[in-house]
């Protein structure tokens, strides 16, 4: 019976795990912003510490944050806006550029089809027949009816996200103290705020390196785009820059951006310099700069990193991309899986114990 009964516990909290994040897939535009905000507030930390020390009240400190924030956000989506409209002009000498290459490619995929219904009939006639109807189906495109029953989704992710970081900065320490209170036993509840602080600098110092590593990919990016002569090279600067922060999705879709950007501005060889000259700058700063500056102080394994940023992006799409590699580090932390990074206020503040 010890057996069965240690078997069936196990089953429940597996149904149980399973039952909590497929609950935060399908509300992914409730938690998603909330989480994103969650880490903008432990990012934001050292700013919410200045205000602090600037004598603001906590309100006054937590606002002028989020306003911060909101016009950052609002500053860089009309920044990218002339890069949009020039790529969206561009697009009918894309699409004949492309035209070849697309044929040469349906060319290949309409031989393997070919062949797979060939192997479809043989195997089983009627289901390669329902198939093959199907597939005849149109996908409709979005329209401007679909955008504006959109908007209202959108506005309200946003709103959750502005108000979960205005509350979260609000109270941040009052969350802390209370975490340690409740969820630790009485002779723990010291150290349970440390973790907690500590995993707070561990993710602000983590956002702050890879800031300073992202600006200066951007930085080069920029100046390899101007010296090509690609059209607002400072403008793709920012967007690597930004793209930058979400490990492997974001430098893949950013090539993709610059091969089309490329297409559009050149011709021949010319129109692969852009992706290449960006496949170079970003090979030399995951290879050399990241492992330097990161890796010495928050060396985690590359494969918890994979699977945390595969599994952020399952979750919540872009936004769990984003978060995935924070929360990993706070945990980290909060388990001691993590050690404490060297010559910075972390070692004062683990001494005070």
């Amino acid at each position: 019976m010890g057996g069965l009964e240690r078997l069936s516990r196990v089953s429940v909290i597996v149904l149980g795990v399973i039952g909590f994040f497929a609950a935060l897939h399908a509300l992914s535009g409730i938690f998603a912003p909330l989480a994103l905000a969650l880490v903008t507030g432990v990012v934001l930390s050292p700013i919410s510490d200045f205000w602090e020390r600037t004598g603001l009240s906590a309100a006054v400190g937590a606002l002028a944050s989020l306003v911060l924030v909101l016009a950052v956000a609002a500053g860089l989506a009309l920044m990218f806006q002339p890069v949009i409209a020039e790529l969206v002009q561009q697009a009918p000498k894309v699409w004949s550029d492309l035209q070849e290459t697309i044929a040469v490619v349906r060319g290949l995929l309409r031989g393997v089809a070919d062949v797979t219904g060939e192997v479809s009939n043989a195997i089983a006639p009627e289901a390669s027949a329902a198939m093959t109807s199907d597939t005849g189906a149109s996908v409709p495109l979005p329209s401007v009816t679909d955008a504006v029953l959109a908007a209202p989704a959108i506005l309200s992710q946003v709103l959750i996200f502005a108000g979960a970081l205005f509350f979260f900065l609000l109270t941040r320490k009052e969350l802390y103290d209370w975490a340690a209170l409740n969820l630790s036993d009485h002779g723990e509840r010291a150290q349970t705020a440390l973790k907690l602080r500590s995993a707070e600098r561990h993710v602000s110092q983590y956002f702050l390196t890879i800031t300073m590593i992202n600006a200066g990919l951007g930085g080069a990016c920029a100046l390899a785009f101007q010296a090509i002569g690609l059209s607002g090279a400072v403008l793709w600067g920012v967007l690597a820059f930004l793209m930058n922060f979400i490990v492997y999705l974001g430098p893949a879709v950013f090539v993709v951006a610059l091969l089309f950007a490329g297409v559009a501005a050149f011709d021949g060889g010319m129109a692969l310099l852009p992706a290449a000259s960006f496949v170079l700058i970003n090979g030399i700063e995951g290879q050399f700069v990241t492992p330097a500056l990161v890796g010495r102080n928050l060396s985690v394994n590359p494969l918890l990193v994979f699977l945390s940023l595969i599994f952020g992006i399952w979750l919540w799409g872009a936004i769990g991309g984003i978060v995935a590699i924070p929360l990993l580090l706070w945990v980290l932390v909060l388990n001691d899986g993590l050690a404490e990074p060297e010559a910075s206020g972390l070692s004062d503040l683990t001494k005070t114990d």
